[in-house]
């Protein structure tokens, strides 16, 4: 049996885990994850500052629920289609956006959160790399995910400020 047969999208761990299905996507599951998740950034990015990194915090400490039982069930350690942790890894990136500029759904900061966000989860630079590498369950899905979030925000707001593209 296929780790992917196991799942079934009526249980709610595996429905938010496969980002309500996108991660199911027979091509680059991540990526399409991480595509799902700009909706939610949109909505996210509606609200105070406080409590948009509220809801961080609690998708990324459910989240290891989310994918330790999702990755139980389909027997299979990190499986692709489990693309919960690149919800939490892009909002991540996207969190200082609303803050810093007035259209939240500009494209081009979309899109430029969306790149940077995919270029450290699948480069895997150092440390996400080691974590991903040495840290199991769904501690370790998420702990890489965050970090790519973390780094790809930072030059996010970087580049916004080396380009002047705040205020």
């Amino acid at each position: 049996m296929k780790p992917t047969e196991r799942l079934n999208l009526c249980n709610p761990w595996h429905l938010l885990a496969t980002g309500f299905g996108s991660g199911l996507s027979p091509v680059i599951p991540g990526t399409m994850g991480t595509l799902a998740a700009i909706p939610f950034y949109l909505l996210l990015a509606q609200l105070p500052f406080g409590i948009y990194v509220a809801v961080i915090v609690i998708a990324a400490l459910v989240g290891i629920k989310i994918c330790q039982k999702t990755s139980d069930d389909m027997q299979v350690h990190d499986h692709g289609s489990i693309v919960w942790d690149e919800f939490v890894g892009f909002w991540i990136t996207m969190l200082i956006i609303p803050y810093m500029v007035q259209g939240v759904g500009d494209w081009s900061w979309i899109a430029s959160g969306f790149v940077l966000f995919r270029f450290f989860d699948m480069v895997k630079p150092w440390p996400i790399s080691w974590l991903d590498r040495h840290v199991e369950g769904g501690f370790g899905i998420m702990i890489d995910d965050v970090l790519a979030g973390i780094m790809a925000g930072i030059v996010l707001t970087v580049i916004g400020f080396g380009m002047a593209w705040f205020g």
